[in-house]
């Protein structure tokens, strides 16, 4: 702190700039992960990157019934819904301890901020 109660801005500004590295590291991070997510006990599966772009959709030829196209669609909503849930998962894991550095008491942790 600095005169009078005052947040040393020199300090904030350092902190700052410091987390914004580890933000930056983070998302390029998620950018370079891959995660699949599945349905139908894996007769879909769906590939994604850490920033949710799909990259690979499978589909097992047992899937496939020319009879029954709806249940074929569903599996891959299913399968890309939870590759999604998985990038989510992901990115929390990778952004938690950065976004927990930002709490307590304001944005900076210090009150007022």
């Amino acid at each position: 702190m600095g005169p009078g109660g005052q947040p040393d801005m020199a300090q904030l500004m350092k902190a700052a700039q410091e987390m914004q590295q580890q933000l930056a590291a983070a998302q390029a991070e998620l950018a370079a992960a891959e995660v699949t997510g599945s349905a139908g006990g894996g007769l879909v599966t769906a590939t994604m990157t850490g920033s949710g772009e799909l990259t690979a959709l499978t589909i097992a030829p047992d899937a496939v019934d020319p009879d029954d196209i709806e249940t074929l669609q569903d599996l891959v909503v299913a399968a890309v819904r939870d590759a999604h849930r998985a990038v989510g998962e992901l990115a929390a894991n990778a952004m938690g301890p950065l976004a927990g550095g930002l709490g307590g008491g304001g944005a900076l942790g210090l009150p007022g901020f």
